[in-house]
């Protein structure tokens, strides 16, 4: 399925429509635009197979572009907009793009990254002249708006955020496979949540992330409608999932915290009803806060553990979850194994690495190396997350296996203090991780966002970390608290850790 699907019987229905500017972009005009896109892509020498790259904010053309590199066949990346020039060449020359988008807002990170890149045969921009680019919209306009002739699906190929090194790219397996094709992951995910023609999502995040990316070509599928956020703001969500009628919407546990920590007046100032999903992944929640959302929207808050790789599904709806607290669910793609160091299966309740067996297949484009390490003996593959089972195969995670303290030989993982630091009424963020200690190893650190209006800056650390002690094992409990006014958070939710950290080793070293 794709939007060609829904022109006749709802042509003038909404796509999109963007949360700021209420800018509305139909199921016409979009299939319209991404195939006079395809066009331009096809005559730019761009065949089946061929990789695309494209840096756009959330913008009303950016489902054109994504489509019309779908419709055309090609392999897409989609590139973060947080990113500096360095990193944007890198993931250009490493994905091999033939043709780079962007738009006026990011054409001079992008004009830098592509100084010296002799491999890309074309630069677009859309929303204006820009020195070095051609005009997206003036190729776009004159192209012509049937589709293609025996029209190949394409694929993306999307960079994880990088949270730990250097973004890895996932290569999918690309087949050539007609367009009219169903996509089965995508059918089966919007399926499980419930995504018909009538849905109206409420997207907040950044687009270029997997999750948004994928889920609202999943609506566009269905023939629903995406309203699409700019950018996140907790009363605004609220206002526009009232304006809206909104009755999907997926979010980021970062993003449940900052609504439950707004007035009481204020999120009541607004009606919800209308949502019937509320979809949460990419980063772990709190148990209480998880406990208040369900408590505040009802029983309809889903989750999902899974990644960019596809190689394995996990998820929950809110009745499983309150049965099981603190799990992201059960395996309904790939079969869960948890590893010890040796390689041995782990029973229920014991702690190791999450291994998926029976997943989709997957490799990190020219990174062998890695691709190798996210595999153990029997095939089976890893994200590098940490967890255990219980007796009913729910699953439950415990951190990154990057991100474990070992403090005088003790396992520590940070995910536990930081969702106690995140209850605490003074604390809108927290990171937690080791720093060297010359006894130890290593010790715990914590660094806070402080709430902006909050009392006694100078005397929080010893607020908190009094706070630490009545509630966790002194092993666990942080030896100091450093306070920073933001940390480095990917719009996703997850957190740029390593930034935070390296300083520290840095400085020891």
């Amino acid at each position: 399925m794709f939007p060609g699907n829904h022109v006749d019987a709802r042509g003038d229905r909404p796509a999109i429509i963007m949360g700021g500017s209420e800018a509305v972009v139909t199921y016409a005009a979009l299939d319209a635009g991404a195939n006079r896109f395809s066009r331009v892509l096809r005559d730019l020498g761009v065949r089946p197979g061929d990789h695309v790259a494209f840096m756009i904010e959330n913008h009303p053309r950016f489902y054109e572009v994504v489509w019309g590199a779908h419709y055309a066949g090609a392999i897409y990346t989609a590139i973060s907009t947080r990113l500096v020039a360095e990193e944007v060449r890198y993931i250009i020359e490493d994905c091999g793009a033939q043709v780079v988008v962007t738009t006026k807002a990011l054409a001079d990170v992008v004009d830098q990254a592509l100084d010296g890149v002799s491999a890309v045969d074309a630069r677009l921009v859309i929303g204006g002249r820009v020195d070095g680019f051609d005009e997206y919209e003036t190729l776009v306009e004159s192209a012509d708006p049937s589709p293609l002739p025996n029209r190949i699906a394409g694929v993306d190929m999307l960079y994880s955020s990088g949270t730990t090194g250097r973004p890895k790219g996932v290569l999918p397996e690309f087949e050539e496979r007609p367009l009219d094709e169903l996509a089965t992951l995508g059918n089966a995910t919007a399926g499980l949540f419930g995504v018909g023609a009538d849905t109206v999502y409420l997207s907040p995040a950044p687009l270029y992330h997997a999750a948004p990316l994928r889920m609202n070509m999943s609506i566009h599928r269905a023939g629903g409608t995406s309203v699409i956020m700019e950018r996140f703001d907790a009363e605004e969500f609220l206002r526009q999932v009232e304006a809206h009628q909104v009755t999907h919407t997926q979010v980021v546990p970062t993003m449940f915290i900052r609504m439950l920590k707004l007035p009481a007046e204020v999120r009541e100032r607004y009606d919800v009803s209308s949502l019937r999903t509320a979809i949460h992944a990419a980063a772990p929640c709190p148990v209480e806060v998880k406990r208040q959302m369900i408590e505040w929207w009802g029983p309809i808050i889903h989750e999902y553990y899974a990644g960019t790789e596809g190689n394995g599904f996990v998820h929950c709806d809110s009745e499983q979850w309150l049965a099981h607290p603190g799990t992201v669910g059960r395996a309904i793609l790939g079969e869960i194994h948890i590893v010890d160091e040796a390689g041995n299966d782990l029973p229920p309740g014991e702690i190791g690495t999450v291994y998926f067996a029976g997943g989709a297949p997957f490799e990190y484009h020219n990174d062998p190396d890695k691709t190798s390490a996210s595999r153990n003996d029997r095939g089976w593959t890893t994200l590098g997350d940490v967890g255990r089972l219980d007796e009913d195969g729910y699953l439950y995670l415990s951190d990154r296996k990057s991100f474990m303290i070992i403090t005088g030989g003790v396992n520590v993982y940070p995910q536990e203090v930081e969702n106690l630091l995140v209850l605490h009424d003074e604390v809108v963020d927290a990171a937690v991780f080791g720093i060297p200690d010359p006894d130890f190893g290593e010790q715990v650190k914590a660094v806070v966002q402080p709430a902006p209006d909050g009392e006694d800056r100078d005397g929080l650390p010893a607020r908190l970390l009094a706070y630490c002690r009545e509630h966790l094992s002194s092993i666990k409990c942080p030896r100091s608290i450093d306070l920073m006014d933001e940390l480095p958070r990917h719009p996703t939710g997850k957190l740029y850790k390593r930034l935070l950290r390296d300083p520290y080793w840095t400085e020891a070293s």
